[in-house]
């Protein structure tokens, strides 16, 4: 077959690396796309601080003259140094049924790791945990969500055809909103608060939030800490994180819980669905994904949860169930029906344990493969 592996090089490249996406599920009614604004970004050196502990390169596949597929491959310095290895990482993989293009791609990078002195190849992942990641291999007619990984069901058996298999799965929950917060929970979380000292951030707005942003990612380091996959953020990263995302939280489904001091013991971050306003936008805020993003946040009949952490010495003591049912008064209050998790690793059974008291479903499953090379 005429398959060609081309370097991204220049930024028109990377322009049709990012787009490539746009045409292989153009049709795909289950695909979030991405913003193509915030991925141009994320594939820059002079935009994303992880290019200072990480080397990355990006590839298209060509056929017949054709894009049809890409891969990104990374070497993150400081998850290797905390993991003790030289495994590098594989992402952002794309590519048509056709097992010669995912072949070649994935042969590409195992070739540049290699010259790297890297001795294994994981994916997909990206620069950090807070980026997309895992393989869907579970829930392909689910509705994708923002800023999960959507892919389809040939992509894992090019994967396993060639080699790769499961390093660790993450599975994901849909949560139905209940019919009301029972008035015992209220008492209990009440008394909770009393005993502990403990107190909920009274935020407005996402103003609000700015004086507990940098306890907040402390915290997400702290108790994110021995996930897999995960390197404390760098100064830089925590800013980047912040200015592209902290400006769109809403405090009805943002909550925050301080101790005596002021210092942030546990948070919970979840939005409102994006998912139709971003297939409207096709990528683009402007002239028109600006209303359709506004329209979802203020619309929207489904909740995606995007991060929850507690301060290890609080766990087990009822915060969860208090970060939980303020966001259920909201969702109640704002004609939500339905929430979807993020992705959970499958033994991290303390998450998983919130969800035991909800209406729920565990309708997706997602992988990272590995290949020791």
């Amino acid at each position: 077959m005429n398959i060609e592996i081309r370097e991204v090089r220049t930024r028109g490249d990377l322009k049709k690396f990012v787009k490539f996406p746009f045409t292989l599920y153009k049709n795909n009614r289950y695909w979030a796309p991405p913003l193509i604004q915030d991925e141009m970004k994320n594939f820059r050196e002079d935009k994303n601080p992880a290019f200072e502990h990480c080397e990355a390169n990006f590839w298209l596949a060509y056929k017949d003259g054709k894009v049809v597929g890409r891969i990104a491959g990374i070497i993150n310095r400081l998850v290797q140094e905390k993991w003790k290895h030289k495994t590098a990482r594989f992402g952002w993989i794309d590519f048509i049924d056709d097992e010669e293009v995912c072949r070649g791609l994935i042969e590409t990078v195992e070739n540049w790791v290699k010259s790297k002195g890297m001795n294994g190849l994981e994916g997909p992942m990206g620069f950090t945990d807070l980026d997309e990641e895992g393989m869907l291999i579970e829930g392909f007619e689910e509705q994708g969500t923002y800023p999960m990984i959507y892919n389809y069901p040939y992509y894992p058996k090019h994967l396993e055809k060639i080699g790769y298999k499961k390093h660790v799965d993450w599975i994901e929950f849909e949560i139905k909103t209940p019919e009301e917060v029972p008035e015992k929970v209220e008492r209990v979380n009440e008394l909770v608060l009393k005993r502990t000292g403990l107190k909920l951030l009274d935020a407005k707005n996402a103003k609000d939030y700015k004086p507990y942003i940098p306890g907040f990612w402390n915290l997400i380091d702290e108790s994110y800490s021995g996930l897999f996959g995960t390197a404390p953020l760098t100064e830089k990263q925590k800013e980047y994180y912040t200015n592209q995302y902290f400006g769109f939280i809403l405090p009805d489904y943002t909550k925050f819980i301080l101790n005596e001091k002021d210092e942030m013991i546990a948070f919970v971050i979840a939005m409102p669905s994006l998912t139709e306003a971003l297939r409207k936008a096709n990528g683009r805020l402007f002239p028109f994904g600006f209303i359709y993003m506004l329209r979802a946040l203020k619309k929207a009949t489904k909740l995606d949860f995007y991060l929850v952490g507690v301060k290890k010495e609080y766990r087990g003591r009822g915060v969860i169930s208090i970060l939980m049912s303020e966001v259920n008064k909201n969702t109640l209050k704002n004609g939500i029906v339905s929430a979807e998790t993020a992705g959970e690793l499958e033994d991290n059974k303390a998450v998983q344990d919130i969800w035991r008291h909800y209406d729920h479903r565990q309708h997706k499953r997602r992988r990272c493969f590995i290949k020791m090379l």
